[in-house]
């Protein structure tokens, strides 16, 4: 009798003693901005930069909002993050910044415009010790309106970057 009581106070302890569900701290996380990449035959728009800065602004509030991620202060490097032409494809220089802000994840992104209504957007979420991709998600885009970029930035975060 007495073995299976021992038994089960042993399991409740080494439950209890786990961390609970959902109550992890959040990654701290260093944003070096979403880079627009246009190869199309025409000129970036004013419209086209006021929808990447709402994007960025939009990504930054989910992420947060998810409670994976809590943004770290990244004008410490500001100056040695402007020396790259895209911080999402640097040889690690993102993952090299955020490590050195103590942050746990470098976050980057793209917008690439081929033509006036095809575009698309990639997210990547980089291990600061590691550099290794360890969350991310792409998706194209057709069209080009405030609500379509919107629209693509919530699949991507939805069914890619937080993915359960």
């Amino acid at each position: 009798m007495r073995l299976p009581a021992i038994a089960a106070a042993t399991l409740c302890a080494t439950l209890l003693s786990l961390p609970a569900v959902g109550r992890a701290e959040p990654a701290k996380a260093a944003f070096f901005g979403v880079l627009f990449i246009n190869t199309s035959q025409s000129e970036t728009s004013a419209e086209e930069e006021a929808r990447l800065a709402a994007l960025e602004a939009r990504l930054i509030e989910k992420l947060e909002a998810s409670g994976r991620y809590l943004m770290v202060d990244t004008a410490p490097v500001a100056a040695k993050i402007n020396l790259y032409a895209n911080p999402a494809d640097c040889n690690g220089c993102d993952s090299d910044l955020a490590r050195e802000l103590g942050a746990d994840v470098a976050i980057t992104g793209e917008v690439q415009k081929t033509s006036d209504l095809i575009l698309g957007l990639s997210i990547y979420i980089r291990d600061a010790g590691t550099g290794a991709l360890v969350a991310g998600g792409s998706a194209d885009m057709r069209g080009n309106t405030d609500l379509i970029w919107q629209r693509t930035l919530d699949w991507v975060l939805r069914n890619r970057v937080l993915k359960p």
